[in-house]
């Protein structure tokens, strides 16, 4: 591991006896000839030497060291008195010029002796790598570079899906440091990639730092550690690391941490937001997908002009499938390579049918673009993705739990927090995007298909997995077997009648309907699915009844009528004994709910915005009888229902979503403080219960709309629902209060409980004569979003200044209406008010 080579070259003797013999200016033609050999003898002696020479620094220049310019200056003299030398000869010059050259070989022969041959070579500070193109992305590397060059900036971490164009910024990273000056000593860049040790980091690290010999593959990695700690010592670094896919301990490795005072840099990518945790980066981004007219730019680049304009109608048809890329820079760039050579608006047209129909055929997809998808997707711990790419998270997780992919059987909380759990491991996988609020999530495209790709078993078996989402297929598509058929999706078409009768749709599990313009579903069609477990039907308004044959579907679990014109439930419902999610809300014509207590597996019953008229009877005989009800959803527009309701704990206790609209206040006067009942005999005036109550009691409730309600006067109530995330209070010329401060001491005393610990949104509009939301201050540890409008008499928030910390509160609020707001102190209103 030296750095320098020494080397002496001799005169032997018998030279210099030539060289004594030829000092005699007399004996230059006398001795022509015998000066002439003495010259060739002495020219080779200096070209076998010359030839040594290089052999030695040809092994030194292998092992990364470069040879000395002394030295070089030497081998190019020898090789001009060698040419000079063969001239001489061949022109037989006489003596004098014979004894001059042997004189200079002479002089060039003696300074042969090199102490010094070879020495180390200095790296350069950034090393030129490939450069990509960056169409589209020069904002986001601004951003990025400007970040990274703040002073409390040690880590950075670039995350995103895989294709994403996270090594291309890296790359412009590296290239800006290599293009201009800077104050580092030096810039390193390393692959890290999935399962590397790190023993391979750190010899691709020693080599760039010129210890390339082959003894470091085996030396341990503390004593390689040791080494790069160090060279380093005292310098300024920049390391660069590219595809990590877990925590990498730089200091293991040799780096010391990045600090403000050693103004050491690391960036990183990584296909996982959960990466950036564990590295403890002081910035993240996410690098997303292209918008679509920067998309179209790279496209259209890969392509090539000569192409589009080989046909008018190729760049109408090129900006189609640019757009099936969506915004993806790594399918932008494969396809539309692949696309390059293609001339002929038929090649275009059907590259257009096959990335429509099932993308993986399309002759790129399977070799360069999809395998990088599924990268991401076999790192993955638990195999539950599946093809959804817009959703609810809720549904999603009811999906999984009804199609058998995660245990709901035991304990459905725990069901659900282990769907959670999963949904959060794909998106920060970047395998699914959470938007609105976190609530829905959305699926790339190009993700979805790698999804199909992998379900039908890398595309062997594709007629397994049919899915067919916004085609405007205006019937069921034709399928040669319906025996093979596991899922099918035909959401989002214009389909009005269902005229087929499948034959053998024994494996038939899921089947999506949902958002078509349904009319009729043939009396045969449900027949043969006696293995379906999902069925969706809902945003089918047109739908107002469903074929006798659903009674076909025993092993049913999970059945979406939402939104549909559905007026009465099918006889064969009661056949549907193993379901467990019922959802009929927002069924408007709706009439009643007869057969459903003959559902006794019944988990989830979802009834907001259903016209169902819930008089006592359905209370007392459907509702009561649902022993396993977990999960309950109502609208209420019967102030008489409510009060029963409160009677029932098993369903005020597992109600969810809650929606009291119009309830008559001529009827009964509530004014609820918790769920005991009413005095018997006093139904004409409000009903004031006293007793205490289970802090529990609405334990499930989550979600709050009130709407025109007189009858309740106040909203002391929800001080018991711990769970209770969205409020929205409308419209009311009477309720003064939100939480009555009079009734909570009576119940809870001194010892008062702290409301709204969950509260995301409170929404209070047309509340002319509300004075008060709570009479203190609250800590609001979640809220993100309130909304006070036409609320003229609230003069003060239940707000101080360390109220709604890090949630990023949104205040929505008319600007004169908040100029009147009475702050708990100046802290406060700078806060929530600045000038």
């Amino acid at each position: 591991m030296g750095g320098c080579v020494s080397i002496s070259v001799p005169c032997d003797q018998t030279l210099s006896q030539i060289g004594r013999c030829l000092t005699q200016k007399a004996s230059y033609i006398r001795k022509l000839q015998e000066n002439v050999g003495t010259l060739q003898t002495a020219t080779q002696e200096l070209k076998d030497l010359r030839d040594d020479l290089l052999t030695r620094v040809s092994l030194e220049e292998e092992k990364g060291q470069r040879r000395l310019a002394t030295v070089q200056r030497w081998l190019s003299n020898v090789e001009t008195i060698e040419s000079q030398v063969n001239e001489l000869l061949l022109a037989f010059e006489y003596g004098k010029k014979v004894f001059k050259k042997i004189k200079e070989v002479k002089n060039l022969k003696s300074r042969a002796d090199f102490k010094v041959m070879a020495e180390r070579v200095p790296r350069s500070k950034v090393e030129e790598r490939l450069i990509y193109p960056v169409v589209g992305m020069t904002a986001m590397a601004e951003k990025v570079f400007s970040s990274l060059m703040e002073d409390e900036v040690g880590t950075l971490g670039l995350y995103g899906m895989g294709g994403v164009g996270k090594t291309t910024l890296l790359s412009q990273i590296n290239y800006s440091f290599f293009n201009t000056g800077n104050d580092f000593d030096v810039v390193i860049w390393v692959v890290v990639s999935k399962d590397q040790k790190i023993e391979s980091v750190q010899e691709t690290i020693l080599r760039r730092l010129g210890l390339c010999s082959e003894e470091w593959k085996h030396i341990k990695e503390e004593e390689k550690g040791s080494e790069i700690k160090k060279m380093l010592k005292g310098k300024r670094y920049m390391l660069l690391l590219d595809d990590i896919w877990s925590k990498v301990e730089i200091q293991r490795i040799g780096f010391p941490s990045p600090t403000r005072m050693n103004r050491c840099k690391v960036v990183f990518t990584t296909r996982s937001k959960e990466v950036c945790s564990e590295m403890r980066v002081d910035v993240e981004m996410e690098v997303k997908c292209l918008a679509s007219d920067e998309a179209w730019k790279l496209f259209r680049m890969r392509v090539g002009d000569l192409t589009l304009e080989s046909h008018p109608y190729i760049p109408e048809a090129a900006r189609i499938i640019a757009e099936k890329c969506y915004g993806l820079p790594l399918a932008l760039n494969v396809i539309g390579e692949t696309m390059s050579s293609r001339k002929t608006i038929q090649e275009w047209s059907h590259a257009q049918d096959v990335l429509t129909s099932f993308a993986a055929d399309f002759s790129c997809m399977q070799d360069k673009i999809l395998p990088i998808l599924k990268f991401s997707y076999d790192n993955l711990k638990d195999e539950m993705f599946r093809k959804y790419y817009e959703i609810e998270k809720e549904e999603l997780v009811e999906y999984w739990i009804c199609e058998g992919i995660i245990d709901g059987n035991k304990d459905r909380d725990k069901a659900k927090n282990h769907g959670y759990e999963i949904i959060g491991t794909l998106v920060r996988s970047c395998l699914l995007m959470e938007y609105e609020h976190t609530e829905f999530l959305k699926m790339h495209d190009m993700v979805r298909e790698m999804a199909l790709w992998i379900t039908a078993d890398l595309g062997k078996k594709k007629e397994s997995f049919i899915v067919k989402t916004g085609f405007g297929l205006s019937h069921v598509p034709v399928v040669q077997d319906w025996s093979v058929v596991q899922k099918m999706s035909l959401m989002g078409n214009e389909i009005e009648k269902i005229n087929a009768c499948p034959y053998g749709t024994k494996k038939l599990a899921t089947l999506f309907l949902q958002n078509n313009k349904l009319v009729s579903i043939s009396e045969r069609f449900f027949q043969w699915m006696t293995e379906l477990k999902v069925l969706d039907l809902s945003s089918n308004e047109s739908l107002t009844q469903l074929p006798a044959d659903i009674s076909k579907l025993v092993t049913l679990q999970y059945l979406n009528l939402s939104s549909t014109g559905i007026e009465v439930l099918p006889f064969g419902i009661k056949s549907l004994t193993k379901l467990i999610h019922l959802n009929l809300e927002f069924t408007h014509k709706l009439k009643s709910l007869v057969g459903i207590s003959n559902l006794l597996s019944l988990q989830v019953l979802m009834l907001f915005e259903s016209s169902i008229p819930l008089n006592n009877g359905l209370v007392e005989e459907e509702l009561k009888s649902l022993e396993n009800l977990e999960l309950l959803t109502l609208t209420l527009k019967d102030a008489f229902v409510m009060e029963r309701l409160l009677n029932i704990h098993s369903l005020v206790n597992f109600t969810r979503h809650l929606s009291l609209d119009k309830c008559i206040p001529n009827a009964v006067r509530i004014s609820l403080v918790a769920g005991s009942s009413a005095p018997s005999g006093h139904e004409d005036r409000p009903l004031q219960h006293m007793k205490s109550p289970n802090p529990m009691y609405f334990r499930s409730l989550s979600r709050v709309d009130i709407v025109n309600c007189e009858g309740l006067r106040d909203l002391t109530w929800l001080m018991y629902a711990p769970s209770l995330t969205n409020l929205h209070v409308e419209m009311s010329f009477q309720r003064e209060e939100i939480i009555s401060r009079e009734k909570v001491m009576k119940i809870d005393g001194e010892k008062l409980t702290t409301p709204f610990l969950k509260l995301e949104s409170l929404s209070l509009v047309f509340l002319y004569a509300v004075k008060s939301i709570y009479w203190g201050p609250l800590p609001f540890p979640a809220l993100k979003y309130l909304k006070i409008h036409r609320c003229p008499d609230l003069r003060k928030l239940p707000l101080d200044s360390a109220s709604a910390k890090g949630c990023g509160l949104v205040l929505n609020a008319y600007k004169e209406w908040l100029r009147d707001v009475e702050w708990e102190d100046e802290a406060t209103k700078n806060r929530f008010c600045p000038t």
